[in-house]
């Protein structure tokens, strides 16, 4: 039977399959079928603003398309309130000759707001709570913060009041040598409060600047140990007259359970700001904007790194940029 010259191209294109499949070479003679003539295959969008780009860019946009800008939004753990504020933002300034990209970016920097900056007293000793479930990033992140402030005249001590869990102490005197700060820590198991009155008394007799109290990474859903917290705050305003800063260490991976979270620590010891740790590899981060849009807790700072130095000062602007690049 003779075939036609639809069909040889056909059953030549299907043994180069079977041959490949199979580990056998190619015979010479057969040649690879080429794509239709005029098909062009498009790249897939790399990160939100190219898929911003790609949604609304060069025509009017379809309910379909914002719909779409949404769901990208919330995937980016922005949170639903945020995504329909920042949809609703780009769709009344959108025109043909804007970019999208653009107006999404400077909608990400007004809601994301300024950064929070420590109110620390001068002259006298300031209070720093540190506060975040297990695994967040906490216990680095008081080592970056105490490096931070630490500085020429400028004592910081850092107070363990973590004494549940095991090695806590180890932990946080290794961050403790690292920025050359003084630690206060006592046995495993001893009271959170207690230890939290003697670092005030013992920064207070050194002239200290700033004390950093380091907490037990909790479960935001364990109703005790939230009372817990409470209790060392309690402690350490009857102790040293007041608390600055309650900083919530989040980590930037957490999804939607981040403003959970949030939650139940500002409803425990009233959160003045957050920490967005482990900044340093794909995450967006996108939690942190859900918080501030949700609770209107500021972010103060961003963790980049592993080494001490690697915290930043939050920049809504370089936000923007890794929200939209990631």
């Amino acid at each position: 039977m003779v075939l036609g010259a639809a069909s040889f191209l056909v059953a030549a294109g299907v043994l180069l399959l079977l041959r490949r499949r199979r580990g056998r070479p190619v015979p010479s003679g057969v040649a690879t079928p080429a794509p239709p003539v005029g098909e062009v295959v498009a790249p897939p969008a790399r990160g939100l603003g190219a898929r911003v780009r790609a949604l609304l860019g060069g025509r009017a946009p379809s309910d379909e398309d914002w719909r779409g800008l949404e769901e990208a939004l919330i995937r980016a753990d922005v949170g639903p309130a945020a995504s329909a504020e920042l949809v609703a933002g780009v769709r009344e300034r959108l025109r043909p000759e804007e970019d999208p990209a653009e107006l999404l970016r400077a909608e990400i920097v007004r809601i994301a707001g300024p950064p929070h900056e420590l109110r620390l007293p001068a002259g006298e000793l300031g209070v720093v709570m540190v506060v975040g479930v297990n695994g967040a990033g906490k216990t680095t992140t008081i080592g970056k913060l105490a490096h931070r402030l630490a500085g020429p005249g400028r004592q910081v001590f850092l107070a363990n009041s973590d004494t549940f869990r095991a090695a806590a102490a180890e932990q946080l005197g290794v961050w403790a040598q690292r920025a050359d700060v003084h630690l206060v820590a006592q046995a495993r198991g001893a009271d959170p409060g207690a230890v939290a009155f003697d670092a005030v008394q013992a920064a207070r007799a050194r002239g200290a600047a700033v004390l950093i109290v380091d907490t037990a990474g909790r479960l935001h859903t364990r109703r005790p140990l939230m009372d817990e917290l409470r209790k060392v705050r309690r402690v350490l305003e009857k102790a040293a007259g007041d608390v600055e800063e309650v900083l919530l260490v989040l980590d930037a991976t957490t999804g939607q359970n981040g403003i959970a979270q949030a939650r139940a620590f500002t409803e425990a010891v009233d959160v003045s700001g957050v920490v967005l740790a482990k900044m340093d590899g794909a995450a967006r981060g996108g939690i942190a904007l859900a918080v501030r849009r949700e609770l209107g807790i500021p972010i103060a700072f961003i963790g980049t790194g592993e080494s001490i130095a690697d915290l930043a000062p939050f920049d809504p602007e370089r936000y923007a940029t890794r929200l939209l690049d990631t």
